[in-house]
């Protein structure tokens, strides 16, 4: 389930899956479409409803043109975390591990996986409360229920990444189509609409609701996916072929975040008209704008739409998480684990605090769990920014792909006014709790908020200092020598797991393949049958003697011609006796089938494959079946 990766490739799985160069026309343009929607469910995440709610009830259609001001921002920095991974052919947090120590590493990681749980715990509230909505309930059950995506997300990445990006595609359309069809039922007077788009702020009230709108826009983990997600297109490494990878990756960013415009504003004008002018101006909370939506609009469809949008994001966002979450670990650390235990640590992470706070607060605290989320995620931003525009700026890696001045100088303006807005909200946010805390709980905050600082700054200034003599943290490359000696491998004796059907003859055809004439050949077969599972080798039932039968038949082939060979049956555990046999034999290298299962096939004829190999430390051939 866990082991070392040593292949440098994000995202391997899905690495280059797509083929663009083998596309013409219009086929080609589409063949780029995808990644960018992925990003822009975080965009439109039950994190960013609260505040998008507050703003439209208090203010009415006045911040819109924060949104938009927000939107610009993002669509600049994803379009640098894109330019990254189609350039470098790195994402962020392999980059991060080329160019910095070990130690400053290890703290981006852990950043990167606290502000991943932290927007998974608002997606998993996200999901609670519109299904809450929909349903009646209680929250503390549709928390609960929030951990059965684990299965739906691994079902998707065994299905591939154009099947998984048109699912969330799909998903982003539900939310859109359902905020569609709200401002249809709610009638906003679009000159008055217009109007939002002229910068003005009536109030620092307005001013704090600002910040909270910039402040919850783009999402660190969005940095770190994007520049994978965009290397699962498979491009011309050519100059002209890297400019039209940009090119077709801009258009397809530009669509996907106007679309996520769109939600956030939608949300914003319904907000405005239902409750705003109608004099419900205090209206802040989810639950509160689902409960008005009904008697102000006259209709119950406003507010089934409203739920079925909240789950739709929150789902989408979830799965966008996860694979942020197997980017930085792998990126960070080189580690990987099966994705159903990613998704299954991460849920549980978010899991267990709301879970805590609804049974001993109850569900009114639940609007405090989504702030808190918000800030987390705040605290990591520029630790994402500042790293990913330094790379993009950096002409030794970059090449004749440098950004431009002008963008330089427009990605650290939008990195300062993040930071500090980001700064602003989170010591509003610790302010209160700051005062009234013990002198421990003080001395712990301003601690940590030096080192915070400290590696801040150094990550802004390293690239200054760095550049004369930099050791890099790792090498995706590693040097080599020529080669001038090399162990060719001699296997004595070559273990075949044999399943007893027509494929035998080509596992066997492989390990003839494999071996010398001196090599011996140890077939291998697991019995199934029930009563071979109940009793084991005690077991005599018909299928047991058979099986005997052939594996006899297929020792007495091997030594006729002329090859040393023996068999054994086993019972119960597949993968548990194929490991067992082949350390008690010693074997030195193991053959074995792959059918091919993928999705819930997994689960019903198990994945005997990776159990196998992860246990053993000889080779392990795979045949394709």
């Amino acid at each position: 389930m866990i082991n070392k990766t040593t292949s440098h490739n994000s995202l391997s799985e899905v690495h280059e899956s797509v083929d663009t160069k083998k596309m013409i026309g219009w086929k080609r343009i589409f063949s780029f479409f995808g990644p960018a929607y992925l990003i822009s469910v975080g965009y439109m995440d039950p994190g960013n409803w609260a505040t998008d709610l507050q703003g439209g009830s208090k203010f009415g259609y006045t911040l819109i043109w924060v949104l938009l001001m927000s939107n610009l921002m993002a669509l600049l920095l994803q379009g640098l975390s894109a330019r990254l991974g189609i350039v470098r052919g790195r994402d962020l947090a392999q980059a991060n591990r080329e160019a910095y120590p070990k130690y400053v590493n290890f703290m981006l990681y852990i950043l990167a996986e606290v502000a991943i749980a932290a927007c998974d715990l608002a997606e998993v509230l996200g999901m609670a409360i519109g299904i809450q909505l929909l349903t009646g309930l209680p929250l503390v059950w549709g928390v609960s229920i929030t951990i059965l995506d684990t299965f739906l997300l691994l079902y998707l990445q065994r299905m591939g990444m154009r099947k998984m990006e048109a699912f969330i595609i799909g998903l982003v359309a539900v939310v859109a189509i359902a905020f569609l069809i709200e401002i249809i039922l709610v009638k906003p007077d679009m000159a008055e609409v217009a109007g939002g788009f002229i910068p003005t702020l009536p109030g620092n009230e307005a001013l704090y609701i600002a910040i909270g709108i910039i402040g919850a826009t783009v999402m660190p983990h969005n940095l770190y996916l994007h520049s994978a997600l965009v290397q699962t297109r498979k491009i011309n490494r050519t100059k002209e072929g890297i400019l039209q990878a940009l090119k077709y990756n801009l258009i397809d960013s530009t669509i996907a975040l106007n679309i996520a415009f769109f939600v956030n504003a939608a949300i914003l004008i319904l907000a405005a008209t239902a409750f705003f002018k109608t004099g419900n101006s205090n209206v802040s909370q989810i639950h509160e704008a689902h409960k008005l939506l009904a008697p102000l609009l006259g209709t119950t469809l406003a507010p089934k739409l409203f739920a079925i949008a909240l789950i739709a994001a929150g789902q989408s966002s979830t799965i966008t998480g996860t694979l942020a979450g197997q980017i930085v670990m792998e990126g960070y650390l080189r580690l990987r684990i099966n994705p159903w235990l990613r998704r299954l640590i991460t849920r549980l992470v978010a899991i267990i605090p709301a879970l805590l706070v609804i049974l001993i607060y109850g569900e009114k605290k639940i609007d405090v769990l989504l702030v808190l989320s918000q800030v987390i995620l705040s605290l990591q931003l520029g630790f994402a920014m500042i790293p990913l525009i330094n790379f993009v700026s950096d002409k030794k890696t970059m090449g004749f792909f440098t950004i431009k001045p002008v963008t330089k100088i427009a990605a650290w303006l939008i990195a300062a006014i993040l930071i500090f807005l980001n700064f602003k909200m989170l010591t509003n946010e610790i302010i209160s709790i700051f005062v009234s805390a013990d002198i421990w709980i003080k001395l712990l905050v301003i601690i940590a908020a030096l080192v915070f600082i400290a590696l801040l700054i150094y990550i802004i200034v390293q690239p200054m200092i760095g550049n004369r003599k930099k050791t890099f943290s790792i090498q995706m490359h590693p040097d080599v020598n020529q080669f001038t000696t090399l162990d060719i491998p001699q296997f004595n004796k070559i273990a075949v797991a044999l399943d007893f059907t027509e494929n035998d003859k080509k596992l066997i055809a492989y390990a003839i393949g494999q071996g010398k004439p001196n090599t011996r050949y140890l077939f291998m077969h697991i019995v199934e049958s029930a009563s071979a599972k109940l009793l084991g080798k005690q077991s005599d039932d018909y299928e047991t003697r058979n099986d005997q039968e052939r594996m006899d038949f297929y020792v007495s082939q091997m030594q006729q011609r002329g090859l040393e060979a023996d068999g054994i049956l086993a019972f119960r555990s597949r993968a548990k006796e194929i490991v067992r046999i082949v350390k008690e034999e010693e074997a030195d290298m193991l053959i074995l089938g792959a059918h091919g299962h993928t999705g819930l096939k997994d689960f019903i004829y198990g994945q005997t494959v990776n159990s196998v190999r992860h246990e053993l430390k000889i080779p392990v051939l795979v045949v394709n079946l």
